[in-house]
């Protein structure tokens, strides 16, 4: 659309204006044969917006059907794919015998570097649950950066933030919700928010 002297943000709305321009027969600015491919293109490119619309509420609707779901759900960054693809995934959480189990399961927690009795912890290990650590990631970083906007009644999500980077507090408040998730599948209780210090 470029070389026809198109131009329009990157996005769903910059698309919807290329799309209104293609759509137009009345605009000079397309061709007749790029009209029609590119018509045909708008087509695919609705059909699949709602293919992923009607997957969405299937996904949502799953995740509210089993009790464990929608307590899951009242964990700050846990939305209703995370909270389905775990209870999907982990059958039987008592297999883990603590919330660390777990979180290294995910692969969330740091690698270990000990020797001559002195314990060194490094970045997270990275191994295990690639999908489930990427969602337990970008829920944190949702609510991490909702905390620096906003401000947060978390003590320990402050303290964090102010001496470490966003991101690297993102990680750290993932492995955290991974252990509260733990606690919140084996034990049966709700999500209860910390009270501020």
């Amino acid at each position: 659309m470029a070389e026809l002297g198109m131009a329009a943000a990157i996005g769903r709305q910059g698309l919807q204006t290329l799309i209104a321009v293609v759509e137009d027969s009345t605009d000079p600015r397309v061709p007749a044969g790029a009209r029609v491919c590119l018509t045909l293109l708008a087509a695919q490119l609705r059909l699949v917006n709602e293919q992923i619309l009607d997957t969405d509420r299937l996904i949502r609707t799953n995740a509210r059907s089993t009790e464990v779901g929608r307590r899951l759900m009242e964990i700050p960054g846990v939305g209703p794919l995370l909270a389905g693809a775990l209870v999907g995934t982990i059958a039987d959480p008592k297999v883990f015998k603590t919330g660390r189990n777990l979180a290294a399961w995910i692969g969330l927690v740091p690698r270990q570097n000990s020797s001559g009795g002195k314990e060194r912890l490094g970045g997270i290990t990275k191994q295990g649950d690639r999908c489930r650590r990427q969602m337990l990631v970008v829920g944190a970083l949702a609510v991490v950066r909702y905390a620096v906007r906003n401000g947060t009644r978390r003590p320990w999500l402050v303290q964090l933030l102010a001496r470490r980077a966003p991101k690297v507090a993102a990680v750290a408040l993932a492995n955290k919700t991974a252990r509260m998730i733990w606690a919140i599948m084996t034990s049966g209780e709700r999500y209860r928010e910390p009270s501020a210090a």
